[in-house]
């Protein structure tokens, strides 16, 4: 079983910056590497929508087209954390993030559906 634990969520101002880290335990790193790890949000009242994915074997990365430029994912593979660098947040970036994994060996899936593991989610406000 795998446990995903975030945290770094808070209140930032419109323009800060934060940056959220996602925490895998429950196997060793090889058994990671070609899974893929994403971030998603959910602000209130809609739906969990794809922010981004990295691969651990190898860091290929996509974005979703509203945080591209902005936001940056990352992995450390020694300490087996993802990490999501987060600038220029806007208003609208409000939401609960989650951390997921997938280990079914997709390249850098982008569908709710597509990740089997998620992490409880972490708290981002950012005011105008």
């Amino acid at each position: 079983q795998v446990q995903l634990s975030e945290s770094g969520g808070g209140l930032v101002q419109d323009g800060g910056s934060l940056r959220l880290s996602c925490a895998a335990s429950g196997r060793t790193f090889t058994s990671y590497t070609s899974w893929t790890m994403g971030w998603f949000r959910q602000a209130p009242g809609k739906e969990r929508e794809f922010v981004a994915a990295i691969r651990w074997s190898g860091g290929s990365t996509g974005y979703a087209g509203s945080v591209k430029g902005r936001f940056t994912i990352s992995r450390d593979n020694a300490k087996n954390t993802v990490y999501l660098q987060m600038n220029s947040l806007k208003p609208e970036d409000t939401a609960v993030y989650y951390c997921a994994a997938d280990s079914s060996g997709r390249f850098l899936a982008r569908s709710v559906y597509e990740y089997d593991y998620w992490g409880q989610g972490t708290q981002v406000t950012v005011s105008s």
